[in-house]
């Protein structure tokens, strides 16, 4: 596990778009795993306005970790928020850009999902391997949308599951912990005091931290990298 903290969200943004230009240069082929939320947005308003002829994006294939069972025009759509703020402004075939479709019946989706990635993914270990999978974390200590009270999606034999938010009870398709687990590259984007009980529970292995999803986050193979900045490291030592 690395940690990489900053002063602030911006700072988080343009060090982990320097990170992700310097993981793409050299491959012929690149699979990542979006994340929606606040940090993203910036992440993603950084890599056009800064990256947008620095990268080969034509190698760059795009997955979602988790998106709402929502129209791709709603607000709340993962996939609305990355047009908007990244693919809208560049150079990028449609064919690379590959959407949980969150206008459909869920637990379909979930399995035609699960099916895409054993299509498109290349297989370590029999299962999907992302050269990259970004994630971010609740409050609640959630990651993808595998929440504390499913926390037991997180073990499923399926590539991707339906999830229920706890509040809302809005349904999410999720990929689930063996897909993040075999990812050869895993970054958490976590910025605000709001996440720094939680960081500090499940950095410093704190009595209970188990409950919360994002503590299962330990690539088999790969590198675990957490970009933060300092209101969200503020608990650690």
């Amino acid at each position: 596990m690395e940690l990489k903290i900053f002063k602030d969200k911006n700072e988080v943004a343009q060090q982990f778009s320097a990170y992700f230009s310097e993981l793409v240069e050299g491959k012929s082929v690149f699979h990542v795993a979006l994340s929606g939320g606040s940090t993203p947005k910036i992440v993603f308003d950084v890599l056009a306005d800064e990256f947008s002829v620095k990268i080969d994006w034509s190698k760059i294939h795009f997955y979602w970790g988790d998106e709402r069972c929502v129209p791709p025009t709603d607000d709340e759509s993962n996939y609305k928020m990355t047009v908007e703020h990244l693919f809208s402004k560049i150079e990028i075939p449609e064919t690379n850009i590959h959407r949980i479709l969150g206008e459909n019946n869920p637990q379909e989706e979930a399995k035609r999902y699960g099916a895409l990635l054993e299509d498109r993914l290349p297989s370590q270990n029999e299962t999907p391997q992302f050269d990259l999978v970004i994630l971010g974390m609740g409050d609640d200590g959630h990651t993808a949308s595998i929440f504390p009270h499913e926390i037991q999606l997180w073990d499923s034999d399926k590539n991707c599951e339906v999830a229920i938010h706890p509040d809302s009870g809005q349904r999410r398709v999720s990929i689930t912990g063996k897909i993040i687990n075999s990812a050869q590259e895993v970054a958490f984007l976590v910025t605000g005091t709001g996440k720094a009980e939680k960081v500090e529970v499940i950095i410093e292995k704190i009595d209970g931290y188990e409950v919360y999803p994002a503590s299962l986050v330990h690539p088999d193979s790969g590198n675990l990298v957490w970009f933060m900045d300092k209101d969200a490291a503020s608990g650690l030592n």
